[in-house]
């Protein structure tokens, strides 16, 4: 019989802390047994889809994924079929009973579960001991996402995370530590802080939000060159995290803080907690501390009772205040949610238009403030080969989700994975384009 390790295939849609999930997942299947896949389109003898279940659009990508791999399962072209992660958490009966080709179902919190199915062994003292911080990365090896906690304790009025993840718990500093020191000593030179409420950090320990001090922590650590934040809640923003971006060169000053509206009864609406007095004090605060800060936001149109007025409102903030980077969601009535009573009233076709019309604007202010940037030099990390060009970011932009920096291939001594000095040549509405110095 044949001693070959079989294929996992581990499918992960949604966000990056699902990636997260997944690599952990991966680092746990017993490598003597197995052979771990990332989003690889090629044939497995098993297969794991983690789903997203955060809005309508996620939740219909992960079904199609789901059936299109029962299908393959029901002919025989794939082993085994596994199922985890936010909708399966939630919608696991129905799911049972729809899907009849999935061999497993495994929420959130299901790790070690899974690696028990495949081994059909207990979970171990190995287990236990690697789970925290050993990685098999989805990512290119020079950047990495770090959990930093898991659940939400918020109250907004249109989410169903916390219905989905539970309460908001923080993993402790030293297991983060541990496992960015491993990340680091395997390659990784830029660590990306995520969670569900990244500033809610701590606050379940002892009731301080110990964001700043962990990002203190991490920034002492050899070979880290970026500590990137993502996830803030505006309400409650620590502000020693602006003190902790303007002291420290490998803090990257960029934030990622969703507002989602600024109307005074759309915020109110939602839960948000901070109103928009409160909401343009704290944007001036952050600009004025941190000099030169990106700022990252996302909006959401089609709130129930959104008026043209509000969305009005909404469009002059986008253009008064010229976000660096912008995204915006359509609003999605979520079972259990507190808005979900509120029924769907603005029409699919009002919310899509008043989203393009956002996203227009933005466009507008993106080249704007991209023109500003050509004849000067910035550090650029090089994610990938695309085309004729490397591809790389600036400090000031994310991966998967912000602007790029594009450098032709005829500079043979560029490596992926490597910082270089480049100097804007032209820019684009999304894209700069420079040449190392």
């Amino acid at each position: 019989m044949s001693t070959r390790p079989l294929k996992v295939n581990i499918i992960t849609l949604g966000c990056s802390k699902n990636k997260v999930d997944s690599e952990h997942l991966a680092a746990l299947i017993p490598n003597q047994h197995f052979r771990v896949v990332h989003d690889s389109d090629a044939e497995a003898d098993v297969v794991i889809v983690n789903t997203c279940g955060f809005i309508a659009d996620a939740k219909e990508e992960s079904v199609d994924t789901i059936l299109s791999y029962a299908n393959l399962r029901k002919h025989g072209r794939i082993g085994k079929l596994l199922v985890m992660g936010c909708l399966s958490e939630r919608y696991r009966k129905d799911l049972m009973a729809e899907i009849h080709e999935v061999d497993a179902f495994f929420g959130v919190n299901d790790l070690k579960s899974i690696a028990g199915f495949l081994s059909d062994e207990p979970s171990n003292k190995l287990i236990e001991q690697n789970y925290h911080y050993k990685r098999q990365l989805s990512t290119p090896s020079h950047y990495a996402y770090l959990k930093i906690s898991e659940g939400c304790n918020r109250k907004c009025s249109f989410c169903a995370i916390p219905l989905i993840r539970g309460r908001h718990r923080s993993v402790p500093a030293s297991d983060l530590l541990r496992e960015s020191t491993y990340l680091a000593q395997s390659g990784v030179k830029e660590l990306i802080l995520i969670a569900q409420d990244t500033t809610s950090y701590g606050l379940d320990h002892d009731r301080k939000r110990e964001l700043p001090n962990l990002m203190r922590q991490l920034s002492s650590i050899e070979g880290i060159e970026w500590i990137r934040l993502q996830y803030a809640f505006p309400s409650g923003f620590p502000m020693q995290i602006l003190n902790v971006m303007a002291e420290l060169p490998n803090v990257c000053r960029y934030i990622d803080l969703p507002l989602q509206h600024i109307s005074d009864r759309m915020l109110n609406a939602m839960k948000r907690g901070l109103g928009q007095q409160k909401t343009l004090q704290l944007i001036d605060e952050i600009r004025t501390r941190v000099p030169g800060i990106a700022f990252r936001t996302t909006l959401i149109t089609g709130f129930p009772g959104e008026t043209d007025s509000d969305f009005q409102m909404l469009a002059d903030f986008v253009r008064e205040q010229k976000f660096d980077r912008l995204g915006v969601f359509a609003y999605s009535p979520e079972e259990g949610t507190s808005a979900f009573r509120l029924g769907n009233p603005v029409p699919e076709s009002v919310k899509q238009e008043r989203l393009e019309h956002l996203m227009e604007i933005q466009q507008d202010i993106s080249l704007e403030l991209n023109r500003q940037k050509v004849g000067k030099q910035f550090k650029v990390l090089i994610d990938r080969e695309e085309s004729e060009f490397f591809v790389g970011r600036t400090e000031f932009d994310s991966p998967e989700v912000d602007n790029e920096v594009l450098v032709s291939k005829n500079h043979k001594e560029i490596l992926i994975g490597n910082f270089y000095p480049i100097r804007i040549l032209s820019a684009g509405e999304f894209d700069l384009f420079g040449e190392p110095l």
